[in-house]
C-alpha cells in the first residue's frame, strides 16, 4: 500500500468564465479549449461554440450556475446532451430544435443549474444573436481598419482573403 497522497489537478486545457452579478459575452474564436467551466451566480452569460479553431471531439461545459441565464450559440447540427446536468429547482432548458436528430459535434452539459435557465441558438438565429452585439460593431471596425472579414457572424465559416491583398500578393511576385 502506499503513502502517497495523489490531488486531484485541473485540466491544464480548460477554459474558465466566471461571472457574478454580471453579463459576459464569449463570442468569435475566444477559446480552444473543449473543456469549459462556467460559474455564475445572478448573471447572464453567452458562449459562441461554432469556431472553426475548437479542436474536434466533444465539448464539455461544467457548469455551476445560480439563477442565472446561460446562452449557448451552436452549429445548426451539434448535439446538445444533458444527461449528466443536475437540475435544482425551477429551471429550463430552452432548445427549439430539442426533440430534431442532430448528427454533429456532441456539447455535453455537467454540473448544476439552481433556479437558472440554459437557452440554445442554432445556425442563423445564432448568427442573428452574435450580430445584434456591441462586439459585433467593434468586430467589423477592426475588420475594416485590417482589411479581413468580421469574424462575429460564422466563426466556423474560413473567410476569403480580401481583394487588396491579393492584389498586392500577384504585383510583388511579378515584380521578383
Amino acid at each position: 500500500m502506499s503513502n502517497q497522497h495523489t490531488e486531484h489537478t485541473p485540466d491544464l486545457h480548460t477554459e474558465r468564465v466566471e461571472a457574478f452579478y454580471t453579463s459576459v459575452k464569449r463570442l468569435g474564436h475566444w477559446t480552444r479549449s473543449r473543456t469549459v467551466e462556467v460559474r455564475t451566480r445572478r448573471s447572464a452569460v453567452h458562449l459562441d461554440l461554432r469556431s472553426a479553431q475548437l479542436p474536434d471531439g466533444e465539448i464539455e461545459l461544467r457548469l455551476l450556475s445560480e439563477r442565472s441565464m446561460l446562452k449557448l450559440l451552436l452549429p445548426q447540427d451539434a448535439v446538445l446532451d444533458e444527461s449528466e446536468l443536475r437540475l435544482v429547482g425551477r429551471c429550463k432548458i430552452k432548445d427549439r430544435e430539442r426533440h430534431v436528430p442532430h448528427h454533429g459535434r456532441v456539447v455535453r452539459l455537467t454540473g448544476t443549474l439552481q433556479r437558472s435557465e440554459i437557452r440554445v441558438a442554432r445556425g442563423g438565429v445564432a448568427t442573428l444573436s452574435a450580430m445584434f452585439s456591441r462586439e459585433f460593431i467593434d468586430d467589423c471596425r477592426t475588420a475594416h481598419r485590417d482589411g479581413t472579414w468580421p469574424v462575429l457572424p460564422d466563426p466556423g465559416e474560413l473567410h476569403p482573403r480580401p481583394e487588396a491583398e491579393r492584389h498586392h500578393e500577384a504585383a510583388t511576385s511579378r515584380s521578383r
